[in-house]
């Protein structure tokens, strides 16, 4: 059984026009724990609407998601709020910390909801995952007071703090200088590997997303496998579609894709 599935997903919405907007068409999709997923598009595409259902934030329109075997439809809103904060832990592009609230006052802040000795030990927690990331010695520091990578690994121990079971990443570099960006996701991919946590992030870094061990391309709400970085090839936006190029093509060659995606040097 694998711990998420989505079968025939879709979501729209009504306009003021009473037109209909398809943002997701049939999306089928299964993670099982300990995965690292990619899903790549543009902006535009539906990649934060898919994200938004995964993480029980937002309900499909149609089409079916299970939760370990459970129909998600079924759960009251009180249970949904309850398994997105123990099974999820969520990663975004803006840092989303909280202001005038030290490193550690950020990353315990989850566990106030929690119970037993994960809100009695908070603290100690939050220190710990703090020092997991390697900000041990930042906890009593403000965000303002820390870099761009270093407020991300803040909000990575926030989302990690309580366990999670999936850990949704929203474009986790996309704030980031390419080396930063690099290391931050190698402590996703590390965190998750020794938790059995999947991870699924949703970008439109093709270098982020070929980290992962599978990969799909969202475009026009429809959701489909791709190979990203095949051997001996690199994987490029040609226009909006991801393409491999040869890996020693030259930087100004006039590439081209075909109507079959294929590239013309």
């Amino acid at each position: 059984m694998s711990l998420l599935e989505l079968t025939d997903v879709t979501r729209s919405v009504v306009l003021p026009d009473e037109r209909v907007l398809e943002i997701l068409r049939g999306i089928t999709l299964t993670v099982d724990a300990g995965e690292h997923v990619s899903i790549v598009g543009r902006s535009g595409t539906g990649k934060s609407t898919l994200l938004n259902i995964l993480g029980l934030l937002d309900s499909p329109t149609s089409g079916e998601y299970l939760l370990e075997g459970v129909s998600v439809a079924r759960l009251s809103q009180r249970k949904r709020a309850w398994r997105r904060g123990e099974d999820f832990g969520f990663v975004f592009q803006q840092f989303n910390l909280m202001p005038g609230r030290t490193a550690l006052e950020n990353v315990a802040a989850p566990l106030m909801y929690a119970r037993g000795r994960q809100f009695w030990k908070r603290r100690t927690l939050a220190a710990e995952m703090l020092d997991r990331v390697g900000l041990g010695d930042r906890l009593e520091d403000m965000p303002e007071k820390l870099s761009g990578g270093e407020q991300q690994r803040v909000a990575i121990a926030r989302a990690l703090v309580r366990g999670p079971r999936v850990i949704l990443a929203d474009e986790p570099t996309g704030a980031l200088d390419v080396d930063t960006g690099g290391e931050v996701m190698a402590l996703l991919d590390e965190i998750a590997a020794q938790t059995g946590a999947a991870l699924i992030a949703i970008t439109h870094d093709l270098a982020v997303a070929a980290r992962a061990q599978r990969h799909y391309r969202l475009a026009g709400g429809v959701l489909v496998p791709i190979v990203l970085n095949a051997p001996g090839r690199v994987t490029e936006w040609v226009g909006d579609v991801p393409t491999d190029v040869p890996a020693d093509l030259p930087a100004d060659s006039p590439a081209t894709v075909d109507e079959h995606g294929a590239v013309t040097a």
